[in-house]
Parts: C-alpha cells; structure tokens; sequence
C-alpha cells in the first residue's frame, strides 16, 4: 500500500496503530482474537458450526473498521485523538462501510453479520424502523470513500462463502439470531482487547495472571469439605453429606441439564459448587456461573466463595452485580474497563445474566461468548419472571444444545421449569441430582407452617415483642420500616430489633446480619424484621418465623429461616398472616402469587403441610405453568420472541435486537444505583474518586469495585425526588452519589426520602 492507513492514534505518546498493514495491524488481530473466541465456543461435536462461527468471525474482524480506510476519518482519528465518541454523537460513521461490503459480497449471510459490523460501537440495531440507525437505512447510506486504500486480498469473502455453503443454519430465526448474538461478542470483546493493548498495554499485562486450574480448585474444595463434615453432627449434616455425595456422582455425567432439589438448610451452595466444579473439569469446560435472583444471595454466596478459595490467590472469582457495570455512556475509557468474564468462577445476578443476552450494547455483551463451555447454576430457578419465560428458557436451551453448556435448576421447592403437557415451553431431559427429592424433603422437614389470619402493624408487633428470637418477613421496604417502627415503640432494649432491606447498603447489611447471628448462636434476645432479602440463602435459624401471604415459593424460603439446623426438641413455627393494610411492591406479579398460594392452602389435602411437594407441584401448575393462555403468549407477554424473524431474499433477516433490548427487563422500573458514604471506608473511597482528575480506565474500574459494597438501588421516581432535594450528583458521569446521607440515611434502616416518618436512627 501506498499509503499506511490508521485504526488509532495515542497523542500522549505520538503514535499510531496501523489499520491494515502488517500482521500487527488492528484488522489482523481482531479477526485473529475474534476467530478463536468463537471457534472455542463451539463444541467440536458441532464441526460444521464451529468452522462457520470461526470464519464469520475472522470475516467480522477484518471488515469491521473498514470505514477507517476514508481520508475523513484518517483527518478525524489525528485530529481528535478518539473519534469513536463521535460516531457515538452521530457525527462520523465508520461502520455502515463494513456492513454494506459485507451485506453485498456474501449474499444472505453478509446480512446477518452486518448487524455486528454496524453495531460494533453503537449496539447492535434493528432492521428497520423510524431512526436512522437502523440496518436498512445504514445499508443504503452514502459513505465517504474508503476503498481506493484496502488491500484487495482483505475484501474478499470466498472462504466463508464456502463454508456456509456446507451448513444449514437453524430453522428457527431466535436460533439464528442468537448466534449473531454470540458472533458479536467476540467481534466486541476482541476489539476492545486489541484496543486496549495499543492504548493501554500496562493494564493489557495485569488481565490474564496465572489462575489455579479447574482440578486444583477441584482439589481445595474436597479438603475443604472433607475438613467440614469431619466436624459436623447430627441428621441435618448427615443429609447435607448425602447430598454432596449425590451431587459428586452425578458431575461424572454428559453435559444438559440437571435439577438440584433440595429443601432450605441442605447445603445446596457448597453441593451444587462439589458438583458444577467436578462437572467443569471433567467435561473440559471454562468456568462455573453462579445466577442468582437476590442481591443479598450474591454477598452471600460470594463471601462463602472467596473465603473458600483466597488462600489460592487473587482472580478466581468475579462478582458482577451489574451496580456499577461500566456500559453507559459508551466512551473509550469506561468500554475498556468493561469486565469480560474470564474469570473461572462468576457469581451474577439473574438480571445481569439474562438482560446481557438481549442487550443490544457492546459493553453487556461482550462476555457472551466465555458463557458458552460453562456451567450455569440457577439458583432459586422458579423466581423467573413468568412474563418473561418463553425467551429466557429459549436462550438456555441454545446454551446446551448448541454452546456446550450445563445448566442447573437450583431450587428449595420444585422444578417449575421442565416440559409437561401443560408447559410445552419448559426445559426437556431434565435429570434430577437427587435420587428421591421426596424422600430427601420429608428428612429435613424441620417446621410446622399454619396460618394465623388478619394481623394489624401494632398486632404483629406485639407478637414479636412477646418472643424472645422471632424473625417476620414482609413482602415491601415500606411495610418493614412500618412495622420495624412499631415494634421500636414496643421494645424497650432497642439493641434487640433489627431491619433488613435492600434499602440498606451491602455493607451496612452484612454488620447488621452479623449482629444478628451473633445474638442467636448466644441465645440473646432477638427480634427480626425484614423484606424478602433474607429469603434465599441466607444463613439465619430462627425457632418462630412470621410471614405475611406470598407465593408458595417464598413461604418455603421463609421456612428455610425456621429451625434451620434442626437443633430444637420440637418443629419450628412458620406462621402465616394476611397483612391488613396492603403491602405488596408489586401488586401485579406479587399478588397474584399470594393468591394463587392462599388458594392451595384452603384446600384440605394440603392443610397438614403446604409446604408438601405436591402442594409446591399443584402451586406451580396453577402459578406457571397455567398462565400461558392458549397461545401461550402470557410466558412472553411483549412478544419478545417476535422481534426475531425471517423474512424474503432481498430482506432475509427481519431482526430487531434493540426492540428486544429494551422489552426485556426483569424488573418493571428500571432500578438506578447510588452510592452511599455508609461508613468511614466508603468515605475515603469516594473521596478518593472524587479527586481524580480525568480517571483512566483501570482507576474507575478499581473504584467500582471498592465502592459496590455502598450501593443502593432506587427506581426513578424516588431518583427524581432526591434529584429536586439537590440530594445526589453524579461524579465522572457515572456514578451517582447520596449528598449529606445524615440526613438521607438511617442508621437503622437504611435509605428514607423525606415523605418517610423519621424513626429514630440511633
């Protein structure tokens, strides 16, 4: 070539990354990383969509800057230094190139991977619609030159050409869809790495430090358990070794999916760990995902995973609340600290895990593709959003069926997501763990559930106040800081109550939990009220529980809080109560549970256990598995799954993946983090923060980290209201900060906005 085009300049340090010339070149080395991402996400057993994924993604690579190739943006890159920002303002396009040369030279496949190339900065688009963004307006787009500098060789699509000749895609468009999906992952991830090696080659050398392989992790866990049950006693332990002891043998067995059911208090975080981590190694695969609907489950498990594995270093494990996750906006710096998921062993929450693959931005997906060859535990499985069932069971499956996957329904109750007559979209070939969950249910029932009609705030406080450790569980922040504040004028020692919501830092949370459990192991007074945070994994044993009506699955979580490690002489009570003052966050979703759960337990059958697994069977019958109406469309109520479909030759691929995006949510308001200074840490992290000037990369990153423990989340109304109050500034357009939390936040109960009754805080 005549002349060396560019794909980035450093001003700092006065050079520049050749585009195209040499095999240093950025073109070469995004479709080198891009081309064995997607070949090692492919199972070998699928030979003929791996090569296809490993040569549309070396095409992707190749074409995905050719737009750079034009004397405008060549002006621009030395002119500014980062012109990616402007293509995000709409002022200069280096994308449509790509896409229109791939879209014209492979007929019908190009088009499929030119929604990769023309979103590679911007978020995949969709194909038609009123902005200009979208594909089919991009393809007819007028672009400034850009061949007359390219060498001819990278032009050509000859190859791939000739190995999608040999394939047949899949007949479902969904299918097709999410292999674009999976394909521009790699586009992404890879680019950013090579992106960040010219830009940032420091923090290029500190990504990959040498990690613990699957069989020593393998090897510390069984010492560990070994050490554990060594010293453990009693029926409760003797099943929980039993159940790891399943959970071992069945690890030995083909990749699918599995079913892990297990009543609350049988150990299932350790277990289904013993069995996933086996699994991994056996069956060669990356790394173990832990999904988890709760919040207060991720601190948990997590705290469980570190402590486990710190004695063997640093980076074994990543936890991604999706808080602070660096996606928006979408500039050089927070793009290169997005976290890829490399390490072996991730602990998310449902919503990250889910939303990311119909996410539409580079960020959220670029660690699609180290999902695949993983295995996925679901904890707590039935706690999909039903709304939401038919797409998020639609994606697992292409997990297993096509990316190597194992996925586990992890699961106190009942598996409520496999197929049966009444829910043709459940999961097939599902193999239980446990031999006889039946029978492994009746051993470690440790608690008598009853009903105890209407109870008022002052009549549910009384009854707390007249037990020595109770705990009572409520289905809303608001209704726990109500019926706290009651109980607070009921109590004279005010050392002995306690609040817990996610209204209330991570960190905040952990010492009061702390509090709690030190009280209990000393048989100290202690009275409990809290949302339905502690319900799933949380490590509490309480002998009475109140419960204000839920769903069945949640009553038997509240359960699991009662009598936990079987120590009394007698069952525990978990007794159940009908609020009178209505307190449901969610009076759609929410509610319908509690009456489905009220429904099941007037019938006489069920009234001696409702906690029974075939009361939990005829619940999920009626919750679930009824609700899909005769089209089936109340298990995709926004018809998701319609954003995905064929079309005609010259218009083949009707997708709409930013639709998609943004129809799938997991919650109904969209949920906004905040920072709150909790304690003298959080203040010297943040002050920390707010004194750095034009922050890199690797520095915002470290923050986020440090700073998630002192997140809250807020929905945007109550945003808004601290808004009006000049109550909360963002601080490096990112992260949103609580401004005098003594005014802002208890110390009891965590974030209140002004309409809020003023407990007292000390």
């Amino acid at each position: 070539m005549s002349v060396i085009l560019h794909a980035h300049f450093d001003p700092l340090n006065n050079r520049a990354e050749p585009l195209f010339d040499g095999t240093s070149s950025h073109a070469l080395q995004v479709a080198h990383l891009a081309a064995r991402f997607a070949e090692s996400m492919i199972p070998a057993q699928h030979s003929s969509l791996q090569l296809v994924a490993r040569e549309a993604a070396r095409m992707l690579g190749l074409w995905h800057d050719l737009g750079k190739a034009s004397a405008h943006f060549q002006h621009y890159l030395h002119a500014v230094g980062d012109p990616h920002n402007l293509e995000k303002q709409g002022r200069i396009d280096h994308s449509s190139a790509g896409a229109q040369h791939s879209a014209s030279t492979i007929p019908f496949f190009g088009t499929l991977l030119a929604f990769a190339i023309a979103g590679h900065h911007t978020g995949l688009p969709d194909w038609h619609g009123d902005s200009e963004g979208t594909l089919k307006k991009r393809l007819h787009k007028k672009t400034t030159p850009w061949q007359a500098n390219t060498p001819a060789e990278l032009l050509v699509g000859d190859r791939l050409q000739q190995v999608t000749r040999q394939m047949t895609l899949p007949p479902d468009p969904f299918a097709i869809a999410f292999l674009l999906r999976m394909l521009f992952s790699c586009l992404t991830d890879a680019d950013l790495l090579a992106t960040e090696a010219f830009l940032d080659p420091q923090r290029t050398s500190q990504r990959h430090p040498p990690l613990p392989s699957m069989a020593q992790l393998v090897g510390h866990l069984e010492r560990y358990l070994a050490e554990r049950f060594a010293q453990s006693e009693g029926e409760v332990n003797r099943q929980r070794q039993n159940i790891a002891s399943f959970c071992r043998q069945a690890a030995d067995l083909p990749p699918g999916f599995f079913s892990l059911t297990v009543p609350t208090g049988g150990g299932k975080t350790l277990s289904v760990l013993r069995f996933a981590l086996h699994h991994a190694q056996i069956h060669g695969m990356q790394r173990v995902i832990s999904a988890i609907p709760f919040t207060s489950i991720i601190e948990q498990n997590a705290q469980i995973y570190r402590t486990l594995f710190n004695p063997l270093g640093e980076g074994i494990l990543l936890e991604q609340h999706a808080h602070l996750d660096p996606d928006d906006p979408e500039t050089m710096r927070n793009r290169l600290a997005a976290e890829n998921w490399q390490a072996p062993l991730i602990v998310t929450t449902n919503l990250q895990f889910f939303e990311s693959f119909f996410a539409a931005r580079p960020g959220r997906c670029r660690k699609l593709h180290h999902i695949a060859r993983s295995v996925i535990v679901l904890d707590e499985a039935h706690a999909l959003p039903i709304a939401l069932l038919q797409p998020a069971l639609a994606l697992l499956k292409e997990l297993v069926s096509r990316y190597g996957c194992t996925v586990v329904l992890c699961t106190a109750t009942q598996a409520a997501l496999q197929h049966s007559q009444e829910f043709s979209i459940g999961l097939k070939e599902v193999r239980e763990i446990i031999p006889d969950p039946v029978a492994l249910h009746q051993a470690l029932q440790r608690v008598q559930v009853r009903q105890c009609g209407t109870l008022s705030l002052l009549e549910t406080a009384q009854r707390m106040a007249a037990l020595s450790q109770v705990l009572a569980i409520v289905n809303s922040r608001h209704h726990a800081r109500e019926l706290f504040g009651t109980l607070q004028t009921l109590t004279a020692d005010r050392e002995e109550i306690f609040h817990l919501s996610a209204s209330m830092v991570a960190q905040h949370r952990l010492a009061v939990l702390t509090a709690i459990k030190e009280r209990l192991q000393t048989g100290r007074s202690c009275r409990v009220v809290s949302t339905t945070l502690v319900e799933a994994g949380v490590d509490l044993d309480f002998p009475v529980v109140y419960r204000a009506l839920a769903g069945l699955d949640s009553i038997a979580q509240a359960a699991g809080r009662c009598n936990r490690e079987g120590s009394m002489v007698e069952r525990g009570e978990t007794l159940i109560f009908l609020p009178q003052e209505s307190h449901f966050a969610n009076e759609g979703a929410l509610k319908q549970a509690a009456d489905h759960a009220w429904e099941i337990m007037q019938l006489p059958s069920y009234q001696e256990n409702p906690l029974s697994l075939a009361a939990l069977e005829h619940y999920f019958r009626l919750h679930y598995w009824q609700q899909g109406g005769s089209h089936g469309n109340g298990w995709d109520q926004k018809n998701i799954r319609s954003c995905f479909q064929l079309g005609s030759t010259k218009e083949p691929f009707l997708f709409h993946f930013r639709t998609a995006a943004a129809l799938f949510q997991m919650t109904d308001s969209p949920q906004i983090p905040i920072i709150v200074a909790f304690d003298a840490t959080a203040r010297h992290e943040l002050d920390l923060l707010q004194r750095l000037n034009k922050p890199e990369a690797s520095l915002l990153h470290t923050a986020s980290r440090r700073l998630q423990p002192y997140i809250v989340t807020i929905n945007a109304q109550e945003y808004q209201t601290l808004t009006n109050l000049l109550a909360v500034t963002t601080v490096h357009e990112r992260f949103n900060v609580l401004l005098q939390p003594e005014l802002y936040y208890c110390s009891l109960t965590g974030l209140r906005l002004p309409e809020e009754e003023q407990e007292a805080c000390e």
